[in-house]
């Protein structure tokens, strides 16, 4: 049976990107390493990891095996956190996804304000247009919109939320103001997908008929959600944004929303986390901050009522 130090190595490998990083982070060297890798695999009776000079990558088994050894060791140290409750702050490093903008904007406060109270918790805030695969990338947590399609995830809502399509005043005055849905046909619409080969996008509205699915193009695409905002304010083109990225640029008419009367599937704000029944203590009260900090701010994503 393997053990829990071979275990967290070979975890810490993975979160690491190499073993001899894992062995500094656990204060072994990499020969040590190298070898406790080797005895596991041996066990185990499968390779974990493919590895050369330059890189270090799981195979299918070792993802698999990747999420039972996170779970066990946070189970473990769960536990051991329950006896020594009121006794030791939380600890260790906290690793947490979100979006470029979301994550600046919402997200990035609420890090620095959780460093600042547990002083033994390291936070290091991943944001990137990709939705990144929590297990395999070995987060512990990631604040997401919209619908969350892995089963293997628990979903917490932080704050309502939906999707709106605007541009600036000065755009609807050259272009003309769409008034259904297949209007956007004959706009430039600013294109927003993590695809390389994608340049149009659909856009989904629900009206008197039901569900509409319109594939939108334009002259613009771009993999940045911030980047897309930065066009549309520059007049480049109507863009889709979540409602919590352009309140405050509708409320004081920099912007202006269209279609409203064709709502648009719920975007709900969450924070997604492994599932498993025991949480490391920082990720809970991480994810407890999360939740009071957007029950705090949620009235600032309100937008303007409309005529």
């Amino acid at each position: 049976m393997a053990n829990l130090s071979d275990m967290a190595l070979f975890v810490q490998a993975i979160q690491s990107g190499g073993l001899s990083a894992a062995g500094r982070q656990l204060g072994i060297s990499p020969a040590v390493a190298s070898k406790r890798l080797a005895r596991l695999e041996s066990q185990l009776g499968v390779r974990l990891l493919q590895r050369n000079s330059r890189s270090l990558s799981p195979t299918d088994e070792g993802v698999l095996y990747f999420e039972r050894c996170r779970a066990i060791l946070c189970d473990v140290a769960e536990a051991e956190s329950l006896l020594t409750q009121g006794r030791t702050e939380p600890h260790g490093t906290l690793r947490v996804s979100a979006t470029t903008a979301l994550g600046r904007r919402w997200v990035g406060p609420v890090a620095a304000a959780f460093s600042a109270s547990y002083q033994q918790v390291t936070v290091k805030l991943s944001l990137t247009e990709q939705v990144v695969d929590l297990i395999e990338c070995g987060l512990d947590c990631a604040v997401r919109v919209g619908t969350v399609p892995d089963s293997r995830l628990v979903a917490r809502k932080l704050a309502d939320n939906r999707r709106v399509v605007c541009g600036t005043p000065e755009y609807l005055r050259r272009h003309g103001r769409p008034k259904v849905p297949n209007d956007l046909l004959g706009h430039d619409c600013i294109v927003l997908t993590t695809d390389d080969s994608a340049l149009s996008a659909d856009w989904t509205f629900s009206g008197p008929e039901g569900e509409i699915r319109l594939p939108v193009r334009g002259r613009l695409v771009t993999d940045n959600g911030q980047q897309a905002h930065d066009w549309m304010l520059a007049g480049y083109g109507l863009a889709r944004r979540s409602q919590w990225d352009v309140a405050s640029d509708l409320s004081e008419g920099r912007l202006v929303e269209v279609l409203a009367d064709w709502s648009q599937v719920d975007a709900p704000i969450s924070v997604v986390y492994p599932s498993r029944r025991l949480l490391p203590a920082r990720t809970r009260l991480f994810i407890d901050a999360l939740s009071k900090h957007f029950g705090h701010v949620a009235k600032t994503f309100e937008l303007p009522t409309h005529p």
